[in-house]
C-alpha cells in the first residue's frame, strides 16, 4: 500500500468505528495517532460515555485482538503480566501469559486497583515485554495500553503517580454528548443495535497489523525544521515558568510531542509537521504532564487553561 493509501485506510477505519460510536471523532483521532506513534492512552470520561465500546471497535476495523481487564483493589500484579505455574502432567514450571499479551490492552478504570499493580504495566509499556521470575518475554506487535479513568469517583481509587501518566502519550477526555448526538444513540438502540455484536453493527476489518508497521514506517519520515522543534522546546519551557504550574514538562514530554505532532502531520498529508500540528496536540499530550500549584487548583485553574494560555505567549516560527 501506498502512503496514499494507507491515510485513505486509516479515514475508513474512522467510519467503522463511528458505526458503533457516536461523535467521538477526537477521541477515535487520538487513539489512532498513540498507535501510530507507538504510545497509549488514557481515556478519561464518566461512566456510560462508550470509553470501552470505541477501543473494542477501533480494535475490530484494525483487526487487532482486544483484552479488557477490570481492574480492582483486589487485582495482583500476576493477574495482568501472567505468572510461573507448576505443570503436574509435565512435572515443570511453565510461564502463563496474562492478558497484557494482546494488541490493545483495555485497562478498565486503571486507577481503582493498588500502586503496586498500576506498576506492573510499567515495564510492559515502556519496554514492550515482561519480565516475570528472571525471564523475559516479548509482547506481540503492536501493542498498546488504552486505560480507562473515571474522573469525579475518588472513594476507592489510587491517583496514578506522575511517573506512569508518563507514561501515557496522550491523555484525551470523553465529554457527555450533545442533545442530537444523544438522541441518534438512543435510535440506535431502539432499532436494535448491540453493543456487544460489533459485527452485527456492521464494524468490519480495514487494516491489519502489517499495515500499521507499514504506517509506522511513513510517519518516521516525516520531517521536523530546526525552528519547530525549538517551538517544541519553547512551549515546554514556558511550562516550568508558569506560577501556576510546579511541576513543568520534561523532555520526554518534548519527544511524545513531537511524535504524536508528526502522526498527526502524517494522517493530514503533509510531509513536514508545522507549528499547527504541535498546537493540535498539544492539549492531548501534555495535559496530564504538569502539575498545578495547590493555590492555582484552588482558584479552578485546569492544566488546559493554562496550556491554552501558553500557545497564546510564545512565539510561533514563520
Amino acid at each position: 500500500m501506498t502512503d496514499t493509501e494507507l491515510r485513505a485506510s486509516f479515514a475508513r477505519v474512522r467510519t467503522e468505528v463511528g458505526k458503533a460510536v457516536v461523535a467521538q471523532d477526537a477521541a477515535v483521532s487520538g487513539l489512532i495517532v498513540a498507535l501510530l506513534a507507538g504510545g497509549h492512552v488514557l481515556l478519561e470520561g464518566v461512566p456510560g460515555v462508550a470509553k470501552t465500546l470505541l477501543v473494542r471497535s477501533l480494535s475490530q476495523s484494525l483487526s487487532l485482538r482486544t483484552t479488557r481487564v477490570q481492574f480492582t483493589p483486589d487485582l495482583m500484579p500476576g493477574d495482568v503480566t501472567g505468572s510461573v505455574v507448576y505443570d503436574a502432567k509435565a512435572g515443570d514450571f511453565e510461564f502463563r501469559a496474562g492478558p497484557v499479551f494482546t494488541n490493545i490492552l483495555l485497562a478498565d478504570e486503571i486507577n481503582r486497583t493498588p500502586p503496586k499493580t498500576q506498576s506492573s504495566l510499567l515495564e510492559a509499556m515502556e519496554e514492550r515485554q515482561v519480565s516475570v521470575d528472571g525471564t523475559t518475554h516479548a509482547l506481540p506487535h503492536p501493542f498498546m495500553v488504552a486505560a480507562t479513568q473515571n474522573p469525579v469517583e475518588y472513594e476507592g481509587t489510587y491517583q496514578l503517580p506522575e511517573a506512569q501518566l508518563d507514561r501515557f502519550l496522550l491523555k484525551l477526555v470523553l465529554d457527555l454528548p450533545a442533545r442530537d448526538d444523544e438522541v441518534e444513540v438512543l435510535q440506535r438502540h431502539a432499532d436494535g443495535f448491540n453493543p456487544r455484536d460489533l459485527g452485527g453493527a456492521g464494524v468490519t476489518a480495514v487494516l491489519g497489523a502489517d499495515d500499521i508497521t507499514a504506517a509506522r514506517a511513513a510517519v518516521a519520515r516525516v520531517g521536523a525544521t530546526p525552528e519547530v522543534l525549538g517551538y517544541v522546546v519553547d512551549l515546554a519551557r514556558a511550562t516550568r515558568q508558569s506560577p501556576s504550574v510546579k511541576l513543568g514538562v520534561s523532555p520526554r514530554g518534548t519527544t511524545a510531542l513531537l511524535a504524536a505532532a508528526k502522526a498527526w502531520a502524517w494522517l493530514s498529508g503533509a510531509e513536514a509537521i508545522t507549528p499547527d500540528h504541535v498546537q493540535a496536540m498539544l492539549l492531548p499530550v501534555w495535559r496530564h504532564r504538569i502539575a498545578l500549584r495547590p493555590e492555582a487548583e484552588l482558584e479552578g485553574v485546569s492544566a488546559d487553561t493554562i496550556l491554552r494560555s501558553i500557545v497564546q505567549q510564545v512565539q510561533v516560527p514563520l
